[in-house]
């Protein structure tokens, strides 16, 4: 089940992030879509927010990886656009990231779905019809985040229309 939200500027986007973090458990794994621009880094800014980190949250695009932690899990950021050959994730030690037991957001992680295991969370973010317009397609995948639809659902409730007005726009 897709669940559709919309935003209207950056820090609405950074607090659907926040509200995402709220649910994150240890081993979870993030994917983050979307065009240049479209507000990845934004809503990852946010979902550390929610765990409760204080440091800057930059996006990680020539690094490839950082490591934020204090807060109540540890958030490991990965940009995989760069990454050329699906190989890379591997060099990159994403298997033991992903054993660490924080949460791992991976913007550009549609690319490399194929290598994750098939239990995460999908966000494809577009812009939409104003300048800070954004729609944000959330899609559990997995037994892990498909158990927590409903409480996704809640959690972003202030971003998604109800059923009886989503036709009218």
């Amino acid at each position: 089940m897709t669940i559709t939200a919309a935003t209207a500027a950056v820090d609405a986007t950074q607090d659907l992030g926040a509200a995402i973090a709220e649910l994150a458990r240890p081993g979870d794994i993030v994917l983050l879509s979307g065009e240049l621009g479209a507000g990845k880094t934004a809503l990852v800014q946010g979902f550390g927010r929610g765990l409760g980190i204080t440091e800057r949250i930059t996006s990680p695009t020539f690094m490839l990886a950082r490591e934020h932690s204090g807060g109540r899990l540890t958030m490991h950021h990965l940009d995989v656009y760069r990454l050329e050959q699906m190989q890379e994730v591997f060099d990159l030690g994403l298997p033991e990231v992903l054993d660490e037991g924080g949460v791992t957001l991976i913007e550009w992680g549609d690319a490399i779905a194929p290598a994750l295991p098939a239990d995460y969370l999908e966000l494809r973010l577009r812009f939409g019809s104003g300048d800070d317009d954004r729609v944000i397609e959330v899609q559990p995948v997995g037994p892990g985040w498909n158990a927590r639809t409903r409480a996704l659902g809640q959690a972003l409730s202030p971003w998604t229309a109800p059923a009886s007005e989503a036709g009218s726009g």
